[in-house]
């Protein structure tokens, strides 16, 4: 159902491939000015949601509306305020980076002197400028991402679907990225995110769905999903086996590794559960040699909800 402030509206979306149901009922509700991102293992059905939603093939059923517009009774609309940046980039090796958006300029029927304008504020926004004459063959990895991002916004988006959009570039152009697609929201624009790298959809997101066999089997913030997943725990270093032996009376729920000296404390990883695992080594006069807090990250909630410790976050469609 449609809410006020909602970007994208889906309800029971539904899509099969001859006797394969890949979509299942798939309801969404994605606030404008968010970054949504969508998890899944292989097969799960990411990709076809993310076909449908950007126009590219249709649904058999369900309610959809991007930005207001019925995808199926206004396509023409949905595409005038969308965007879509790929895993495989657009850029046209043959051409300047300022020529490839010149090019998308002239597609948008922005005028050439419009189109210039946009184009340099563009290479300037996504630091593009001092390659912006040379052909894009010769741009890193990372540059050509920044370009294809820049191409899809001549446009002027309000919605903007993001497959992969790191895959394969070095940790600093990650980052780069990262707090480009963080300075579009910012301005207002709409990011459903698909990844394989479960810390890039940490980072960003607001809310994340797992799609796991054609349907949800959870959503909310980064947070609401790790508290869904136990296994939480404290772990504690000993100087000497007199210390663990100690600590391990104390502390009744606990897991001891001999051969590490180290013990292991169930933990919802909160400060007061914290605390009170110190204050109980306190109260033995327990010395520690260290302490390591660990709390379920989204690689467990991602193998909790779907099983697949060997796929983890591959793109499928």
């Amino acid at each position: 159902m449609t809410t006020p402030g909602s970007a994208i509206a889906v309800a029971g979306l539904r899509k099969s491939f001859g006797k394969q149901v890949v979509l299942d009922g798939i309801d969404l509700d994605v606030p404008e000015g968010t970054i949504f991102s969508l998890l899944g293992p292989n097969g799960a059905g990411k990709t076809t949601m993310v076909q449908i939603l950007s126009t590219l093939i249709s649904a058999d059923g369900g309610n959809i509306r991007i930005v207001g517009h019925d995808l199926t009774g206004d396509p023409d609309g949905v595409r005038g305020v969308i965007g879509v940046t790929g895993q495989f980039s657009a850029v046209d090796n043959l051409l300047t980076g300022e020529e490839n958006l010149l090019l998308m300029a002239d597609l948008r029927h922005l005028g050439r002197p419009a189109g210039r304008r946009l184009a340099a504020d563009l290479l300037d926004r996504f630091d593009l400028v001092e390659s912006a004459g040379k052909p894009a063959s010769t741009y890193s990895g990372g540059m050509r991402r920044r370009l294809d991002l820049a191409m899809t916004l001549v446009g002027n988006p309000r919605v903007i679907f993001l497959d992969e959009p790191t895959t394969g570039l070095d940790p600093r152009s990650r980052r780069t990225m990262w707090q480009i697609i963080r300075d579009l929201v910012a301005r207002g624009t709409t990011i459903f995110l698909t990844t394989q790298y479960l810390e890039e959809a940490d980072q960003l997101a607001d809310r994340i769905a797992v799609l796991d066999h054609g349907k949800l089997v959870a959503e909310g913030t980064p947070s609401q999903l790790k508290a869904l997943v136990p296994g939480g725990h404290v772990e504690l270093r000993f100087a000497d086996a007199s210390g663990l032996d100690r600590a391990a009376r104390g502390l009744v729920e606990s897991t001891r590794d001999d051969s590490n000296l180290t013990l292991r404390v169930p933990t919802d990883g909160s400060f007061r559960a914290l605390r009170a695992v110190l204050d109980q080594l306190d109260r033995e006069a327990v010395e520690v040699d260290g302490l390591t807090l660990h709390t379920p990250d989204l690689d467990d909630v991602f193998l909790s909800l779907t099983g697949q410790a060997d796929q983890k976050t591959e793109f499928v469609r």
